[in-house]
């Protein structure tokens, strides 16, 4: 709300009306503290008086009166460009404001008070002649006891007295005030004027001896002056110990008596500052912020509608703070989603206040840690991968999982990827990259980042409606339905037009068959082609009875059609519609009839739920049955379901395939009009390589999985819980075995990893405007091929798209709503070993569509223009073509080495197991120590090599990691890393572990990154260092030392840490 205003009503001071900036105006009962009505208003008001009408200035610069007793409008009154102030009394209303008028300055122009004091006449409801006032009318009073006598004000403090039926005759008083006037006021007696400026000066004005003020005023009560704190002399040795204790203490307030509080107030922009041209009333500058004048960017984010799960502690506070019990006690952390209800438990089974926490929203907090200090094994502890919310159109997760866990989706997706398709927006290949970070991330977190991203850069979804900033409040399940049409129109297409064949797709998703049209009148009969990838419940009218009165529950009544004829009905879209008819010429009334040529092996059926009617089918129990078994002949076809399936199934002489279920996206509401959010219900035994006869359903809710019960995952609700999306895929058995009895169904399949095509790892993008330099070569297929095990070093730079919403609340503290989004902008990719060991072979900048806020320049190396096709002199690649190689090394088993590689990894949106990665960074981390040692300070102290001395490389980065690889490996060989690494923390502590400057690296003898050795001189790194020979290690100094290669260790001679 924006409350600014109020009036008494009618009822004297025992009823006010409260306005503001908004579409509701509130009537206030001020005895009982009661909103007595809500009053719907198409004006804003910033301010409110009361005499004949209810009087209320609008930003226009408009008044409205308002009847006192209905609170409409009966008449609208443009005083000024702005109102400054107003009064009424009696029959007269008088406003002062700006003026339309322009003062010409050196920049443009500035808008002045009005030199006139207009009046408004409450009986006749017309304008009278305004008063003139040469200073700039800024303030007005009405005489309490003269009514047609005002007082006019300007900001400098002029006063004028005047008869509105005489504006003649006035009299003039100046009040001598240190600067402009921001506030006057007259008394209820008339006896008294005051004053206020800005610095806070009251000035009392009326005749001496016959000012009074209440006999019954009371001094005000201030607070005591505390005595003044003993001074304490802060030095080195001063130390304050922090209490020890293990019981609840008074300050943990608990969760009922904290409430959260307005933000601080917004601090103006700096520029604005510098910019700003003061006036008489205060200063002016140009808007810089395309916003509206007085509107400021609203910095707190909305409210999410629904139910939210309440989150765990981060990481570092589990580490610092116990957690207790209500005696007590020190207690473990308590597991997560327990069976935890919302409520008492005494409300009926479909109330929402019953709906489990394990449904409810949940969201990922941010601390100043970042997001790894989220714990997301609080909410997930299964083998299965979650995904992430913070990303825009996140709402699409629960049908990628669905979609995941779908055997011949994910095999199509895999196998898909595995190809040599490189097509920027191939949404196949983006799901076949995000099947394998999910199933590789064994219930590590994951996020759709590049799918998503691929996703909302096709031309149709907006037109769709299916992106979040553009649709924000649109329902969720007719979205994620859409999508799911979308989605399997786009896999079909990408699948065909890189294969040149739709037989496969055809085969996996498409329901061939021809609509047949015939039109009632004449009896003309047409057909064409229709073809579909989904298909929408079309459930039968008149069968459950509308309820009688407003509030009585619809019941079902007789026998209700099974899902299998629902879906019979919905496949074969029979029924009746208005179209045009070419032989009788005009529209008439048309019969439809599809005849299917063939179903295909995966169905997904959207539930299109869009009457109460419908909701109420889904409140049956095991209405959504396991399997479904069909039988398609000449053109139509049949569908069942239970004991008539079994019943069916032994007869052979019956050719019927089977369904199975495999998931269903739930739409979770809550107790809000709003839509909540999606979750995937999922039997995963049909996606894993030993697979049981039992069924193992699980929850999706995002990055929350928890293992379920087949029961309550096929329970639904018509209030909080409906399905959106079905999934089915059949069952594939031998000849001559009952399918209900077989347990082997789809199984996975991984041999696109045996037919990986790899040949995009050598050959540049075809769009390069130039060869690469000499630094970067290609690898040679016949003699570098990658390996399993191979080492190769890595590094990556990024620009920022977004910066990060922080939230500052009321006690100062800030929290991060939102993390900054980041996107790749070069990756750089060197050999490992061999001849060339160091020598980069990927070296891509990648090309970015969207707004870069931010280069990071001094972090990343990129400048401006450098990721812009059109002026920079880089080879630019696609995300796509970038990202793909990198895959393709991932899953040829390459080693990845580098420094700081997690976080290289979130971002860039790819998974890579433990066992494929060497960090340095926690190579060189001590186990008593959480510091991380920087890349610069290591180069500079092991290697002697100053790097990142202007921008940073990320060639040079990534095979300073492999030097430093190489380093590890000799020290551990020597056995005498532990040592070493202590004395890495001591020279670190000595020297803020940074490397000195630059003049000082010169005197200790640090140099420069020396080139690449390419000739058979050893190749490799340079001059690569040999294995010591293991001795005693002293790092204190003294006669025994060891110095490995042509470096030092610390306490001896040639190393830059002497």
């Amino acid at each position: 709300m924006s409350l600014r205003c109020m009036s008494f009503t009618s009822k004297g001071t025992t009823e006010v009306l409260v306005a503001g900036h908004q579409d509701t105006m509130f009537l206030i009962d001020v005895e009982k503290g009661l909103i007595l009505r809500e009053i719907s208003t198409e004006y804003h008001y910033n301010l409110m008086r009361q005499s004949k009408y209810i009087c209320g200035a609008t930003p226009s610069g408009t008044v409205a009166m308002l009847d006192f007793l209905t609170f409409k409008v009966v008449k609208v009154w443009k005083a000024h460009q702005v109102i400054m102030d107003m009064d009424a009394r009696s029959d007269f209303l008088v406003t002062c404001g700006h003026s339309n008028r322009h003062q010409q300055t050196m920049t443009g122009t500035a808008i002045m008070l009005d030199p006139l004091a207009n009046v408004f006449d409450l009986k006749s409801l017309s304008p009278l002649p305004p008063i003139p006032f040469h200073a700039g009318a800024a303030h007005v009073r009405m005489h309490p006891r003269m009514s047609t006598t005002a007082i006019v004000a300007s900001h400098h403090g002029q006063m004028q007295v005047v008869d509105l039926m005489n504006p003649n005759a006035v009299t003039l008083r100046q009040a001598n005030v240190s600067s402009y006037l921001t506030h006057l006021e007259l008394a209820p007696s008339g006896e008294a004027l005051v004053m206020a400026d800005q610095e806070c000066m009251i000035y009392l004005w009326g005749p001496l001896g016959r000012i009074t003020f209440t006999d019954m005023g009371v001094a005000p009560e201030f607070a005591d002056i505390a005595a003044p704190l003993p001074q304490i002399d802060w030095h080195a040795d001063t130390s304050v110990g922090l209490p020890y204790y293990r019981e609840r203490l008074l300050s943990a307030w608990p969760s009922h008596l904290i409430f959260e509080v307005g933000s601080l107030p917004t601090k103006v922009d700096p520029d604005v500052l510098a910019t700003l041209k003061p006036t008489e009333f205060g200063g002016y500058a140009p808007n810089r912020q395309n916003l509206k004048r007085n509107y400021l960017p609203k910095l707190r984010p909305e409210e999410k509608s629904g139910p939210m799960a309440k989150g765990p502690k981060f990481l570092s506070e589990k580490a610092r703070d116990p957690v207790f019990s209500s005696d007590g006690k020190l207690i473990d952390v308590v597991e997560p989603f327990d069976d935890l209800m919302l409520g008492d438990g005494s409300t009926p089974a479909d109330s929402i206040t019953q709906i489990p926490s394990y449904y409810q929203n949940v969201e990922i907090k941010y601390s100043r840690f970042g997001v790894d200090d989220f714990d997301f094994k609080y909410y997930n502890k299964t083998d299965y991968s979650g995904l992430e919310t913070h990303i825009a159109n996140s709402y699409a997760n629960a049908l990628l999982q669905l979609i995941r866990f779908t055997p011949l989706l994910r095999n199509a997706a895999l196998q898909h990827a595995a190809t040599a398709c490189i097509n920027n927006s191939c949404l196949l290949c983006e799901l076949g990259f995000l099947f394998d970070m999910l199933e590789s991330g064994n219930g590590l977190n994951c996020q759709a980042t590049n799918f998503l991203k691929t996703f909302s850069s096709l031309p149709h979804v907006a037109s769709l409606g299916l992106l979040e900033e553009e649709s924000p409040n649109s329902p969720l399940s007719p979205k994620i339905q859409t999508m799911t049409r979308f989605l399997l129109d786009s896999l079909w297409a990408d699948h065909s037009n890189f294969s040149k064949d739709s037989s496969e797709m055809d085969r996996l998703v498409t329901i061939r068959g021809d609509t047949y049209i015939r039109c009632m009148q004449c009896q003309n009969r047409t057909h064409r082609a229709s073809n579909s990838h989904s298909t929408d419940l079309q459930y039968p009218r008149k069968v459950l009875p509308r309820p009688r009165g407003g509030s009585q529950k619809i019941d079902l009544l007789g026998e209700v059609p099974a899902f299998s004829e629902v879906l019979k009905g919905s496949i074969e879209a029979a029924g009746q519609t208005r179209g045009w008819c070419d032989k009788c010429r005009s529209y008439k009334l048309l019969e439809t009839q599809k005849r299917i040529e063939s179903i295909p092996e995966v169905l997904m059926i959207n539930s299109a739920i869009q009457s109460e009617e419908a909701k109420q089918y889904w409140k049956i129990p095991g209405w959504l049955p396991e399997r479904i078994g069909i039988f398609h002949q000449d053109g139509s076809v049949l569908c069942f379901q239970g004991p008539e399936l079994v019943s069916i199934l032994q007869d052979s002489s019956v050719n019927v395939k089977v369904w199975e279920l495999i998931g269903a996206v739930a739409d979770i509401r809550g107790d809000t009009p709003a839509p909540s959010h999606l979750v995937a219900l999922i039997d995963v035994n049909k996606s894993t390589k030993v697979q049981s006869v039992e069924a193992d359903w699980h929850l999706f809710n995002d990055f929350l999985v928890k293992k379920m019960s087949k029961l309550e995952a096929l329970k639904f609700s018509p209030i909080w819980k409906l399905p959106s999306v079905i999934s089915y895929q059949r069952l594939a058995y031998a000849d001559g075995v009952w399918p209900l009895q077989h347990t082997t169904r789809s199984v996975i399949d991984n041999s696109w990893k045996e037919s990986l095509n790899t040949d995009l790892l050598y050959y540049e993008w075809p769009g390069s405007r130039r060869p690469l330099g000499d630094e970067c070569q290609l690898l040679s297929k016949d003699t570098e091929a990658p390996r399993p095990k191979g080492l190769i070093a890595i590094d990556s730079e990024f620009v920022a798209l977004q910066q990060e919403e922080i939230e500052v609340k009321a006690d100062g503290t800030r929290e991060t709503i939102r993390p900054s989004r980041l996107a790749l902008a070069r990756l750089s990719i060197c050999r490992g070993s061999g001849m060339d060991e160091g020598v980069p072979f990927i070296d891509d900048y990648i090309e970015t569509k969207e707004p870069i806020i931010d280069y990071l320049t001094s972090f990343s190396g990129i400048r401006q223009g450098d990721l812009d096709p059109r002026t920079t002199y880089r080879n630019l690649v696609p995300l796509k073509f970038a990202y793909k190689k990198m895959w393709v090394l991932l899953n040829l088993g390459c080693v990845f080495v580098g420094h700081g590689l997690i976080k290289d990894f979130r971002t860039i949106n790819i998974h890579v197991p433990k066992a494929q990665v060497i960090d340095t960074v926690d190579l060189f981390q001590s186990r008593t120590n959480m510091r991380k040692l920087k890349l610069r300070f290591l180069s500079w102290l092991l290697l002697k090599e100053d790097i990142q001395t202007r921008d940073h490389d990320s060639i040079e980065d990534a095979r300073t990691a492999l030097k430093l690889f190489r380093k590890w490996e000799e020290f551990t060989d020597a056995g005498v890393f532990e040592e070493t690494l202590a004395g890495i923390y001591r020279k670190g502590r000595e020297l803020g572990f940074n490397p000195p400057t630059a003049s000082d690296a010169s005197a200790s003898g640090g140099t420069d990154t020396p080139p690449i050795l390419r000739d058979g001189g050893g190749g490799g790194l340079g001059t690569g260092p040999n294995t010591p020979t293991r001795k005693t290690a002293q790092l204190s100094g003294g006669p025994r030392e060891w110095t490995p290669g042509k470096g030092a260790l610390i306490g001896f001679g040639g190393s830059p840490l002497r």
